[in-house]
C-alpha cells in the first residue's frame, strides 16, 4: 500500500552555475497556514568567473523540458513536456509510472492468501484495493513529495509542475488531500465489504499515509536518511501492498509480515537507483542519500548488493522450507537482473537508470509472485 505510500521517479535537468543559496525552511503542510499564492521558483546564475561556490549540474543525457514528450509528461519521468492541462499536470504529479509495482504488490498478496477466486466478486474487490494502493495512496505520495521536494527540483528538475509555476500551491495541497481522504475512504469501504471485525486495511492505508508524510515532510523527512528513508520506500512498495492484498483475501500472519520485511531490503536497492540523478541538489541542500555519504561509485554497489543479495536470501529461505521448484525459479529469474545490472546500471546509474528500470525490474516483481505462490501452498 505504499503504493500506499510514495513513494520510485523523475529524472533531472540540470543548471551550471550555479549559486548555492540557503534555501528555506520547509513549512508543514497545512491549508491553513500555508500561503496559496502561485509563484515561480527561480534560480540565478552566478556571474561570476570562478569556480568558487558554484555547482555544474548538467549531467550528459539531459534535454530541455520543451522538447519532451507528451507520454513521458503523463507518466510523469524523464523526458517530459511541458504542459498547460491542469489536469495532464495533476496526473503528472502523481506519477503514474510508479503505480504498478504497488498494483502488483496487491496480487501478490491475494495470491499469498490462498483464498482468491476467479469470479466477480472477488476481482472487484481486487480491482478496488489496486485503485486505493497506485491512483489514490501512491499518487498521493507522489503529489506530497513534490511539494516538499520544490526547492531541490528548482535545483534538479526546473521544469516541474511545482517549480516551474505550472500549478498553484493552493492547488497542490487540495490534490493531496482529495487523494489521501480518497484512499482512506476506499480503505474502509473494503474493510465493509471483507467483514472484517477490525478495520484492517483502514490501519494500513492510514500506517501507510503517515510513513509517506513522515519520509517526505519535516521534521522528520526521512529521505535525508539514505538508510532509512530508502528502506522505508522499499517496504511501501512491497510490503504494504502484499499485506494489503493478503488482509484483502485472508489473513495477514507474522511470518509473511517478516519475509515481506526482508524482501523490502530489495527495495531499498531500487530506491537508491533514483538518488544518482539528484547527487548535486542533494548536496545543495545537505541531504545523506546513499550516493552523497558514500559516493557514486560505492552506492551503486551497495544497490545492486541489496537486490541481489536479498533474492538469493529469500530463495534459500524457499529451499530450506522444502519448495526447491519455487527457489530455482526465483534463482532464474535474478540471472537476466545481474545481466542488466552489468550491461546499464553498474556502467552508468544517471545515463541509464531508465532503460536498466524498464528491463530489470520486471523480473524482480515476477519474483515476488513466485514467492507469494510458495507461501500459499
Amino acid at each position: 500500500m505504499a503504493s500506499i505510500v510514495n513513494t520510485i521517479t523523475a529524472s533531472p535537468i540540470r543548471l551550471s552555475n550555479f549559486k548555492a543559496s540557503r534555501i528555506r525552511t520547509h513549512r508543514v503542510l497545512s491549508p491553513i497556514s500555508h500561503s496559496f499564492t502561485r509563484r515561480r521558483l527561480t534560480i540565478r546564475a552566478a556571474e561570476t568567473d570562478t569556480n568558487e561556490g558554484l555547482l555544474n549540474l548538467r549531467p550528459p543525457d539531459t534535454a530541455p523540458a520543451a522538447g519532451g514528450s507528451s507520454f513521458n509528461q503523463l507518466l510523469g519521468i524523464k523526458g517530459a513536456s511541458q504542459e498547460t492541462n491542469k489536469w495532464k499536470i495533476r496526473l503528472q504529479l502523481t506519477k503514474p509510472v510508479t503505480w504498478p509495482p504497488l498494483v502488483w504488490g496487491v496480487v501478490c498478496g491475494a495470491a499469498a492468501s490462498g483464498n482468491f477466486h476467479w469470479n466477480l466478486e472477488d476481482v472487484a474487490k481486487s480491482i478496488i484495493c489496486m485503485i486505493m494502493s497506485g491512483p489514490c495512496l501512491t499518487g498521493y505520495t507522489q503529489t506530497m513529495n513534490d511539494f516538499y521536494d520544490r526547492e531541490i527540483d528548482a535545483i534538479n528538475e526546473p521544469y516541474r509542475p511545482i517549480p516551474s509555476g505550472a500549478i498553484s500551491e493552493q492547488e497542490v495541497i487540495t490534490q493531496i488531500w482529495v487523494l489521501l481522504l480518497g484512499g482512506l475512504s476506499l480503505a474502509g469501504v473494503l474493510d465493509l465489504w471483507a467483514g472484517h471485525d477490525f478495520p484492517t486495511l483502514f490501519y494500513l492505508a492510514l500506517g501507510g499515509s503517515l510513513l509517506s508524510y513522515i519520509y517526505s515532510a519535516p521534521p522528520l523527512k526521512l529521505k535525508q536518511n539514505g538508510w532509512i528513508g530508502n528502506f522505508a520506500l522499499g517496504a511501501s512498495y512491497i510490503a504494504l501492498p502484499w499485506w494489503a492484498g493478503q488482509a484483502l483475501f485472508g489473513t495477514l500472519t507474522p511470518d509473511i509480515i517478516v519475509l515481506t520485511l526482508l524482501y523490502s531490503i530489495a527495495g531499498l536497492g531500487i530506491a537508491i537507483v533514483n538518488d544518482f540523478k539528484s547527487i548535486e541538489g542533494d548536496k545543495a541542500l545537505g541531504l545523506q542519500s546513499l550516493p552523497v555519504a558514500f559516493g557514486a561509485e560505492t552506492a551503486k554497489w551497495i544497490c545492486v548488493g541489496a537486490i541481489d543479495i536479498t533474492q538469493i536470501s529469500i530463495a534459500g529461505y524457499l529451499l530450506g522450507a522444502g519448495k526447491p521448484y519455487y527457489a530455482l525459479a526465483l534463482l532464474a529469474l535474478i540471472i537476466p537482473q545481474v545481466v542488466f545490472q552489468f550491461k546499464y546500471f553498474l556502467k552508468d546509474p544517471v545515463k541509464y537508470d531508465v532503460k536498466y528500470q524498464a528491463s530489470a525490474q520486471p523480473f524482480l516483481i515476477l519474483g515476488l509472485l513466485v514467492t507469494a505462490l510458495a507461501t500459499s501452498h
